[in-house]
């Protein structure tokens, strides 16, 4: 029963990751049909990220109230009905007014599937759950550009898609009385440890004032951010700057959400020996190298690579950063923090993608790999001063353990 209860979890995790690529990889022959500027994506993005920033916020609450399996029937259904309506929509405004569901959709089941993972599951598993989102962020693409070979039917690839988001509706539905007695052996479980005293070291401090928070948050919203930068504008930069077919474009970004979807399958066993500080910078330093080849004047197929190397070196940074903490801050901390990070990831896909658009819009998308090197730069200086900080913390506690033994 245990096994197919996390199966569950997994296979949920795929109606986030679906849609998530669909936009990005349909926006050339989308803009073409309805006549839309080519910053209009960035629009429905932001109202897509708005809805998920507020169902973030609102997680916590709803969790109280409907509990995890509920959320995310609910979230799932929302989702799916939002990409039906992709199918339909017959102008630019009915395609912003479904943008708000499918983003609230997504918001609330992100946080509290994270949440569930990051305290009762180790950290392979939180690995291999956002493995399955790169599970569907990966199938979108290839689905979508399948559809836009024939005659660019890209509503066909949303229909697709909704079909798929239904099916796991009917799963989630049927499955609901697993999800209620599982969760009950959970919470038990997690009242036991919380009757440990050094799980409540530091709960007398405000969350944002325990150190290392702000810079935290930080590197979540810069991590999203340019994981939804590639996604969103790397085939309108593969067609406009490389020359590439938007079929074959759409194909390569694909092999983006591959490289995070192969990546954090391995990550999942590569934690089972690697600390968390390392995968995260070997991560960083592996997207910096493809984004370098995106940057130099290279033959097509050079970017193909780099979309690939970038893909593998997100895969391991935010959910090693999100099973990281309960033990960076306390599990004390864990429930209002994750909502924070979630909020502050989403205010990363809300602003840093339309704000690239607007700005190659008004000049060329050539700077896409310019700002995602930026990105990934400042997620690297961030990341490195909370292992200081954290490095520090042991320290301290470390030699606070040494003199109580030594007076006692």
């Amino acid at each position: 029963m245990a096994t197919l209860f996390l199966i569950i979890i997994y296979l949920s995790f795929i109606s986030l990751g679906l849609p998530d690529s669909l936009l990005g990889a349909a926006w050339p022959v989308m803009q073409a049909e309805y006549g839309a500027a080519f910053g209009m994506a960035g629009v429905i993005s932001i109202i897509i990220a708005a809805g998920t920033i507020v169902s973030s916020l609102a997680s916590g609450m709803l969790l109280k109230r409907l509990g995890t399996g509920k959320i995310t029937l609910i979230s799932c259904l929302l989702t799916a009905g939002a990409l039906l309506g992709f199918y339909f929509a017959p102008s630019i405004g009915w395609l912003m007014i479904l943008a708000l569901p499918l983003g609230l959709g997504a918001g609330s089941v992100d946080a509290a599937l994270n949440q569930y993972v990051a305290l009762h599951y180790q950290a392979h598993h939180m690995s291999w759950l956002h493995c399955f989102w790169g599970v569907g962020a990966t199938m979108g693409p290839i689905i979508m550009s399948g559809f836009i070979r024939q005659d660019d039917l890209w509503r066909s690839g949303y229909l697709t898609v909704a079909s798929i988001q239904f099916a796991l509706v009917i799963l989630l539905f049927v499955t609901l009385p697993l999800w209620k007695r599982m969760e009950k052996v959970h919470t038990h479980a997690a009242s036991e440890e919380l009757l440990s005293p050094e799980l409540e070291v530091s709960a007398s401090i405000p969350t944002m004032r325990l150190k290392g928070v702000k810079l935290t948050l930080m590197t979540f919203l810069f991590y999203c951010g340019a994981e939804a930068s590639v996604g969103l504008w790397g085939s309108s930069f593969l067609v406009n700057v490389k020359d590439v077919s938007a079929a074959v474009a759409a194909q390569w970004v694909s092999m983006y959400y591959g490289g995070i979807t192969i990546g954090r399958l391995i990550t999942g066993f590569v934690t089972l020996k690697v600390s968390h500080r390392v995968l995260i910078r070997s991560g960083l330093l592996t997207a910096l190298a493809g984004v370098l080849l995106l940057i130099l004047p290279l033959p097509p197929f050079f970017s193909l690579i780099g979309f690939m190397l970038v893909g593998l070196g997100f895969a391991p940074i935010y959910p090693c950063m999100l099973h990281a903490t309960p033990e960076r801050f306390g599990k004390e901390h864990t429930q209002k923090l994750m909502g924070y990070q979630m909020a502050v990831a989403y205010t990363g896909t809300t602003l840093l993608p339309p704000t690239l658009g607007l700005i190659a819009s008004q000049t060329t998308v050539a700077i896409l790999p310019i700002f995602v090197a930026i990105y990934v730069v400042c997620m690297l200086f961030g990341s490195e001063q909370v292992n200081r900080i954290m490095k520090q913390r042991a320290v301290r506690a470390k030699a606070d353990v040494s003199k109580y033994s030594i007076n006692n």
